[in-house]
């Protein structure tokens, strides 16, 4: 579950990279809201968005946290809180206006970032239901294993990230093809 949420977040950013298309995109919403006529329909489109990235959260640091020890498990929680601490400073910058972030830029990197993740939690997620016995192992003796990657060497992990190198392919080349016929 975590896998597939990471995947759609990173296809979405990709899709909305653009500064331009951003603000459409915000306007078009906030617009199709106060047009009911009513504060109420914006009001919870911000309560879905917001809860929305509450709950990728959980999914992510309940993958993050599955089957650690404790040592691993405070190593996540103090990554947690650098985060934190990290966006408390990046929100005073921007704040203050001494920095503009490139919102291309940021959303493609946070998009390959959330792919990443996407792709290493499916391998290591097809290898806890293979541990556990909920799904069989096929070996493939010719891949290494590569914990930073979350490759294992079995084919149904492999069968996982491979789907996701294809679907990712399949939709750069898919918002690429739109953005040209836009350009025309």
């Amino acid at each position: 579950l975590a896998t597939a949420v990471l995947f759609y977040v990173s296809y979405w950013l990709t899709s909305k990279a653009e500064a331009d298309r951003w603000q459409q995109y915000i306007r078009k919403k906030v617009q199709s809201s106060l047009s009911t006529g009513s504060l109420a329909a914006l009001w919870c489109a911000a309560f879905l968005a917001v809860y929305r990235e509450g709950a990728e959260t959980v999914l992510f640091y309940r993958a993050l946290l599955a089957g650690t020890d404790p040592g691993e498990a405070s190593a996540v929680l103090g990554g947690l809180g650098a985060g934190v601490l990290a966006l408390i400073l990046v929100f005073f910058l921007l704040r203050s206006g001494s920095v503009r972030i490139p919102i291309r830029a940021f959303f493609a990197v946070t998009s390959a970032l959330l792919y990443y993740l996407a792709f290493v939690f499916a391998g290591k997620g097809i290898r806890e239901l293979q541990e556990s016995g909920l799904i069989g192992i096929t070996p493939a003796s010719w891949m290494p294993s590569w914990d930073i990657l979350g490759l294992y060497p079995t084919w149904e992990s492999l069968g996982l990230q491979i789907f996701l190198v294809v679907a990712a392919t399949f939709a750069l080349a898919y918002l690429f093809l739109i953005r040209g016929r836009q350009e025309r």
